[in-house]
């Protein structure tokens, strides 16, 4: 079944896919799970090295730099580097895995299927982190840390071949607007699951988590509750995507052996792929500039934990502060989507993704000098407004530099595979400049080289390779 270009319904059931699993990267990679993991973890460490009972453990206190350890596969390793090995494991089964599936994905049209499969995956794996803390207190953190590695994977490979779609369903005109649309309903989606979970834990509207007992309306939704949330969402406003669009886009006719017919089809795009010099130039410099935006992204809750001058209140450092800056770079990110797009209908799409990662310097500059709240506030502001423009952008550009093919899920693959391993390099980047500098400041400054590498990059893609890329540079 092909795609009619342009086709508003369709542009609209694609753009729901971005408002449905948004919530994972939000809530599950930046805002409620990483706070509740350090929680259950810290109590657990507790409870193994300082003798607590689990139900008192919070009263007591770590001695200050105290690194909280966690016993995984025989290791003794801190609970932080636990979850970014976790991580940086599910970014290169992905990158590696994504490349292979899209090119059966290509040859048997039945892309979409793919799509579901890692979708369903995710969110199912997301709910089942509603078993995390009782899996740790029964000694099996291994088992409990697989519903994370499973929900990365989901997440990240289902956006290889939900990207794909974006030059099938897009006129080259409408492509920066139409991917702007999608991260922007990506923001504010995942901002109102945020605020429903929030509200949900820490206000007693509901007596369904109440003591029988009692007939008054007094107990909170406990923070496991939220991860349920999050894969019903996912899995629920997809269907709008799924409706839309079409089971296949491939005219080819399907043989036997289509796993063998998709690597051969997978290495025939990459021989395509190494021919064109414009899309080649580009993806080096995406791999340096989204490899400094997603290292910031990733990093900059742990910087705001150890260098903000948060407020102490009751003797415990308050640092609820972390959730409205989160809440305005989602609000920016939404708004800045949009403003990119209209700036690069007028300059441009290289000049826009330029003036970026500009921007992007300042933020890695100003985060060496600010110390307060309010001086984070801005600088959570600027990162919003450029973090959703530039995403945004680079996929529509992206998106514009493919040559014509039915191969897009291959072509898409190249592009993830070189995000995923970007991210892994530029949080092994972050650890080694803090370990060396013995200051995080010191980290994010020397995030910059990725920006100036990427910047000086961008400025070399040749502008006269394909006549019918109007509007990338002009």
């Amino acid at each position: 079944m092909a795609i009619q270009k342009g086709d508003k319904k369709v542009i609209k059931g694609w753009v729901m896919y971005d408002w449905a699993n948004s919530v994972y990267n939000l809530v599950i990679s930046s805002a409620i799970f990483p706070i509740f993991y350090d929680t259950v973890t810290t109590k657990m460490y507790k409870v193994k090295e300082k003798g607590a009972l689990w139900e008192n453990a919070n009263e007591v206190t770590l001695a200050k730099g105290e690194e909280v350890m966690v016993d995984f596969f025989g290791l003794h390793i801190p609970n932080s580097a636990l979850m970014s090995f976790v991580l940086s494991a599910s970014f290169l089964i992905v990158s590696f895995s994504s490349p292979f599936l899209s090119g059966i994905a290509d040859y048997r049209g039945n892309k979409k299927r793919f799509l579901q499969f890692f979708c369903y995956l995710g969110a199912a794996s997301c709910m089942s982190l509603y078993f995390f803390t009782d899996l740790m207190r029964d000694g099996l953190l291994e088992v409990a840390m697989l519903s994370l590695f499973f929900a990365s994977i989901g997440f990240w490979n289902s956006l290889v071949f939900y990207n794909s779609y974006l030059p099938e369903i897009a006129p080259k005109k409408d492509m920066d607007k139409i991917s702007a649309r999608g991260f922007s309903m990506g923001y504010i989606g995942s901002m109102v699951l945020l605020i429903i979970c929030l509200v949900l834990i820490q206000v007693p509207i509901f007596d369904f988590f109440d003591d029988p007992a009692t007939t008054k309306v007094e107990t909170t939704m406990p923070v496991h509750y939220c991860f349920i949330l999050v894969g019903l969402w996912w899995v629920g406003f997809s269907q709008f995507t799924y409706r839309v669009l079409p089971n296949t886009t491939s005219t080819r006719v399907k043989e036997k052996g289509y796993i063998w017919k998709g690597f051969k089809e997978l290495k025939g795009v990459f021989a395509e792929f190494r021919k064109t010099r414009r899309l080649k130039r580009y993806l080096t410099s995406f791999f340096f500039f989204n490899t400094g935006v997603q290292t910031v992204m990733l990093m900059a809750t742990f910087f705001a934990k150890k260098e903000i001058a948060w407020p102490v209140k009751d003797g415990k450092v308050d640092d609820s502060g972390l959730i409205i800056a989160i809440l305005l770079i989602q609000l920016l990110g939404a708004a800045g989507a949009f403003v990119m797009s209209r700036l690069s209908g007028r300059i441009g799409n290289v000049k826009t993704l330029g003036i970026s990662i500009v921007i992007w310097l300042g933020v890695c500059a100003a985060a060496f000098v600010i110390e307060t709240p309010v001086q984070f506030y801005g600088l959570a502001c600027a990162v919003g407004i450029v973090m959703g423009g530039v995403q945004a952008l680079a996929r529509s550009t992206y998106s514009k530099y493919l040559p014509e093919t039915e191969d897009h899920a291959s072509y898409f693959s190249f592009y993830d595979a070189t995000e995923k391993i970007g991210i892994v390099t530029g949080t092994l980047f972050f650890g080694l400049m803090e370990i060396g500098f013995e200051s995080i400041r010191y980290s994010v400054v020397s995030v910059a080289f990725f920006f100036i590498v990427g910047l000086v990059l961008l400025f070399r893609i040749p502008k006269n390779e394909r006549s019918d890329l109007e509007g990338v540079y002009d």
